[in-house]
Order: C-alpha cells, then structure tokens, then sequence
C-alpha cells in the first residue's frame, strides 16, 4: 500500500509530466512557426513521450487502488528569441524532473516502499537518456546551426525521430 504522502507526490509527478508535453508543445509549435519540421517532429515526439509518462505514473497510482488526483497544467508561456534557445531550455526542464524523480525515490527509501523504488528505477535510467538526448541536440546545434545548409541536414535527420511507447520491465 501507499503512504499518502507518496500517493500525493506521484500525483504531482503526473502534473509535472503533462506540463513537460505542454512545454515540449510549445516548442514544437515554435520550430513549425519557423519551418523547421524536423525539430518541430522532434519536440512533437517528446511531448508523447512525456504524455506516456505520466500515464505510467497513472496507472501506477490505480494499480494500487490510489485516487488520481489531475490538477491544471500550468502554460508554460515561453518565447524564443532563437533556435538555440528551446533546445537549451528543454535540457534545463530535464534536469528538473530528474530531480523531481530524485525526490521521488528519495521518498520511496523514506517510506520502505520497494515496489515504487522498482518503478522509479526506470525512470531514472528514462531521465539519464532525456539528458543526454538534449545535450546531444545542444551539441549538434552548436556544431552546425550557424551553417545554414548544415541546419537544414540536421533538420531532416530529426525527422526521422518517431515515437515508441516506453514500457517498465
């Protein structure tokens, strides 16, 4: 069973999730108002990929008979001066959430809670692989965003990204 402490933390988890698909959103929309498809496609799969994590947290949560508690999803409201700039603020929001699943697991030692510290566990192997996936694109960036036709190869590249429903084993 769950404490309720926990339970409450993993419903904020699920509000952080959503929140990260509205801010991975914006971005997507930020890239398409620029022409830029392939990064929009890139920020539209992480988005889903972020959906799909808070519904992991969700049927977690009902798993063990625990209320899920769905609370507004704030407006992330950013603006970007450049192409740079979304790309360095989704790394910034990663390392927020990996912090977030810290805390998290944190908790689960607290509390002795080894079935949640299992589920917790791939997350935070998820959270090593969303930062490392952002720093790389910063990277890449950097590499080549000043070179016009070099953006546009990486832009197609970028297309290619598609989505694969994450599943705990």
């Amino acid at each position: 069973m769950l404490s309720e402490k926990m339970t409450e933390a993993l419903n904020q988890q699920i509000n952080k999730e959503f929140y990260s698909a509205y801010l991975y959103l914006e971005m997507a929309n930020y890239y398409a108002d620029e022409s830029l498809d392939g990064f929009q496609n890139w920020f539209n799969v992480q988005a889903k990929e972020e959906m799909a994590h808070a519904m992991l947290f969700v049927n977690y949560l009902l798993d063990h008979s625990c209320h899920v508690n769905l609370e507004a999803i704030a407006k992330p409201g950013q603006t970007y001066n450049d192409y740079k700039a979304p790309l360095e603020a989704s790394l910034k929001h990663e390392k927020e959430i990996t912090a977030s699943i810290n805390n998290l697991y944190e908790l689960s030692v607290q509390d002795n809670d080894y079935r949640t510290r299992q589920i917790l566990d791939w997350f935070i192997r998820e959270q090593y692989e969303e930062e490392v996936n952002a720093q790389n694109l910063i990277d890449r960036y950097e590499i080549f965003g000043e070179d016009k036709h070099a953006l546009w190869e990486m832009n197609q590249d970028l297309l290619a990204r598609t989505f694969v429903e994450p599943t705990i084993a």
